[in-house]
């Protein structure tokens, strides 16, 4: 795997300058009902914040080429609307969410069985996915200049409630080895911090493989995949 970027080129995102200034902290009220298959999910509330829409509405404003705000919006004022807005953007209704609950209730290597001395693959796991999958793509946005926003999922469930302990990131550039590979993040959880990464050894990928981070959750990172994003144009000042 060939050598990327340890911190991106001056023209391209970091944290420290096109993070938004504020973290994922909000009232305890419910910001946004989302109607799924699962049934209504209240999102903004202290348990799942807005970081997907933090994540969308920081590349908005990179995208755009405008400094993001400096303020955390209150409830009802136009910022705190579109961020809102994006978040329901970045989950993708109906598909977003029925691919969060798919890996939530995968394994985390492959299974299968062994027949005539073949082992029979028959549930790629989060390991594979991410690694084999997701990464290439997520890799080559990267090489382009362009982030790639995130969709983290921590936890092994069935429960639809629990779809809101997974989390958003956005990686902005990645250093790579035969056996490391560390991605760099915004986390709207932990601000305008540079120094936060996700890191995991990409040769075992039908194995089990550890996640390694430092972003603000309490749960591992279980794998991570490429959320579609396509820009908007971010409200005025």
């Amino acid at each position: 795997m060939a050598k990327g970027r340890t911190m991106p080129n001056p023209s391209s995102f970091v944290p420290s300058q096109d993070g938004l200034a504020f973290t994922n902290s909000w009232p305890s009220e419910p910001a946004v009902v989302l109607p799924t298959p699962f049934g209504k999910i209240n999102i903004g509330n202290a348990a799942s914040g807005l970081c997907g829409g933090m994540v969308f509405a920081a590349l908005d404003f990179w995208h755009a080429g405008v400094q993001p705000p400096a303020t955390r919006p209150a409830l009802g004022e136009p910022l705190y609307s579109y961020i809102v807005q994006r978040l329901v953007d970045s989950w993708h209704l109906p598909a977003g969410v029925a691919q969060y609950y798919q890996w939530m209730n995968l394994p985390d290597g492959d299974s299968g069985f062994e027949v005539f001395g073949r082992r029979v693959v028959t549930d790629q796991g989060l390991a594979w996915r991410t690694i084999q999958t997701q990464w290439p793509q997520i890799a080559a946005d990267l090489d382009h200049g362009t982030p790639a926003a995130l969709g983290v999922v921590t936890v092994a469930s069935a429960s639809p409630a629990d779809l809101g302990f997974n989390h958003q990131v956005l990686a902005y550039g990645y250093d790579a080895s035969s056996s490391e590979v560390t991605v760099r993040v915004y986390d709207p959880n932990s601000g305008q911090d540079d120094g936060i990464y996700i890191r995991f050894d990409p040769r075992a990928p039908t194995k089990p493989t550890t996640f390694a981070h430092n972003i603000n959750i309490s749960h591992p990172v279980r794998g991570f995949f490429r959320t579609a994003y396509a820009p908007v144009s971010p409200p005025a000042s």
